[in-house]
């Protein structure tokens, strides 16, 4: 990995959901503790698998990772981080204020802004105070701050106390409230994330258009913010050894098609190619072979004695139960880069096979419908998205209009502010996604929703977002009124969880699940994406592959799913019409064979 050439103190890993960024962070631990360095391992994700992957528990605290004498890692918990710095910045004026004061400061930090400001705040403390990290020689991040992160903590007024001066009496700003204390810390934190003889931004990516795109879209974001030494990690690229084997082919050309089309603004940066490994990364001894692969060890054909997961249904076989109802919304929800998009497309196509009316849409900034669809039409589907930058412009005129009517031009001024912050944005897609939810009682709506750190933190935050509307327009739109009785009601909404057959999208699904379930939304079945366990796969790397599958399915199939479908990995990639409804068929995989 040619960042460890001359490594920086700090280095954080991002990338979209499965593409591997825990198992190359954890490599690089590994790598640097093996050269005598003493390396903390930070996870702030909140489906970690970084237990599961260093075969330890760990907590709160730096925990010693057996074998390795100077590699330690941890897990930050961000649901207990922000219930703690809400406790923090309320616990004061308990006995003090009058309860309804307390209530009412304890709702404003109830918010998705204040688990993201609780999350950099441990970052703050690991990052920005030199103390904190002092023993260490490298501090390795699995998950950088967010771009929505950063610009929230970088709007100049929150530093000056403008929300005991706010007109408007409270603010989406909320977590800020209080926080000069914090200030150096974090000026110091986003100057060390900006500093290229500090950091490192590790970019991890799959070898696949979408998750390139994802990769150029947080790069561009986090550059504009400063954060400019970057690192491009292209993890799981595959060659085939079985020239005879067409999946093994097509796989290992569709990655040489993704790397040939690589976003213009990656195409500067230095550049790893980690090769794709035969089984799951877990343990140490698979993390020092990352990107080492011994190709006639990993390629040597294995007898598969793994109880194989067979007979699990596909895709064709929920469309006959998700029509019955004449009408609803289809939710394809999951973490990014499993597919949630050829999912909903497929569905929606197949819905409208049927001749039922069908809108198809998306809340997902990185997602392309359009681009699934070809740019095809089908006689009772229209295809739309969900713009997060027209849903916000649209949204804070009308605040303005509103709210903003009757202020000076101080007051004025501070609203304007409030809006710019990036939780305007959450609101204003918030309401549009409840206006098609409410679609849903006419006709069919299927919804390719935002990875869901956006989504169920927007859902389980349906008070903040009142409080948010009542302070601004003092107006409730029906649909967002409705909005959680209707996600509930299974005679109206279905969800569909989407993963795929690996150890971290499972795990992130099965997340996703207790989120809803803590929302009172109980899924309505798991779909699996890219399954090679149906394919007649010869190639003996494949074959591999195939076998490690078969524990995620198993799990999905005997502990979290009431009710699951298959997708096999296709050949060609699933775009269009036609290779989209091929999806939704039983056949398709004997019809190619």
């Amino acid at each position: 990995m040619k960042f460890l050439d001359a490594p920086t103190r700090n280095l954080f890993f991002t990338g979209k959901g499965g593409v591997g960024k825990t198992s190359v962070a954890c490599a690089t631990a590994v790598r640097l503790a093996d050269a005598g360095k003493k390396v903390l391992l930070v996870s702030t994700d909140p489906a970690s698998n970084l237990d599961e992957v260093l075969g330890v528990t760990l907590g709160n605290h730096p925990t010693a990772i057996p074998g390795i004498a100077t590699l330690f890692a941890m897990n930050l918990d961000p649901e207990k981080s922000a219930a703690e710095y809400r406790e923090r910045m309320v616990g004061p004026y308990r006995g003090l204020l009058p309860e309804a004061a307390v209530k009412s400061m304890e709702e404003q930090f109830s918010g998705s802004c204040t688990l993201e400001i609780a999350a950099f705040d441990e970052f703050s403390r690991l990052l920005g105070d030199p103390k904190a990290t002092a023993e260490f020689d490298h501090v390795i991040f699995d998950t950088a701050p967010t771009g929505h992160t950063l610009r929230l903590l970088t709007l100049p007024s929150a530093w000056d106390g403008f929300m005991e001066q706010n007109t408007t009496g409270t603010s989406c700003l909320g977590p800020l409230a209080g926080l000069q204390d914090q200030q150096k810390l974090y000026q110091e934190s986003v100057k060390a994330l900006g500093d290229p003889a500090v950091t490192t931004l590790v970019l991890v990516a799959r070898a696949e258009a979408s998750a390139l795109r994802e990769a150029a879209r947080t790069s561009g974001e986090l550059a504009e913010l400063g954060v400019k030494n970057q690192h491009l990690v292209v993890n799981g690229v595959f060659q085939a050894v079985d020239a005879n084997d067409p999946y093994a082919v097509a796989l290992e050309q569709r990655g040489v098609v993704a790397l040939a089309a690589i976003p213009e603004g990656l195409k500067t940066f230095p550049q790893t190619i980690v090769p794709l490994s035969p089984d799951g990364v877990l343990g140490i001894d698979s993390l020092r072979r990352l990107g080492k692969v011994d190709a006639s060890a990993a390629y040597s054909a294995t007898e598969d004695n793994a109880q194989r997961v067979d007979g699990l249904p596909m895709l064709a076989e929920l469309i006959d139960d998700l029509v019955a109802l004449g009408h609803g919304v289809i939710l394809a929800m999951g973490k990014g880069g499993v597919g949630k998009t050829t999912v909903a497309a497929a569905i929606a196509v197949a819905i409208a096979e049927r001749g039922y009316e069908v809108h198809l849409s998306t809340t997902d900034p990185a997602a392309h419908i359009t681009a699934a669809m070809n740019d095809e039409s089908l006689p009772n589907l229209s295809v739309s998205r969900i713009d997060p930058a027209a849903e916000t412009a649209k949204y804070s005129e009308e605040v303005l209009g509103k709210a903003g009517k009757n202020l000076d031009a101080q007051g004025k001024a501070l609203l304007e502010e409030d809006l710019r912050s990036p939780c305007t944005e959450e609101i204003a897609v918030f309401r549009a996604f409840a206006d098609a939810v409410a679609s849903g009682t006419n006709k069919f709506v299927v919804l390719d929703t935002a990875p869901t750190g956006h989504t169920v933190l927007l859902l389980d935050s349906a008070l903040a977002y009142h409080r948010e509307v009542t302070r601004q327009s003092s107006e409730m739109p029906e649909a967002v009124e409705n909005l959680l009785p209707r996600l509930r009601d299974p005679n109206f909404t279905r969800v569909l969880i989407v993963t795929l057959p690996e150890a971290t999208p499972v795990h992130e699904a099965a997340a996703l699940q207790r989120d809803l379930r803590r929302a009172e939304i109980e899924p309505y079945a798991w779909v699996i994406n890219q399954v090679l366990s149906p394919l007649p796969i010869t190639d003996p790397l494949m074959k591999q592959r195939q076998s490690h599958e078969q524990k995620y399915l198993r799990e999905v199939k005997e502990v979290q799913a009431h009710r699951v479908a298959i997708i096999p990995w296709q050949i060609e990639p699933p775009t269009g019409l036609q290779a989209l409804s091929r999806l939704t068929h039983s056949q398709f995989i004997q019809s190619r064979q």
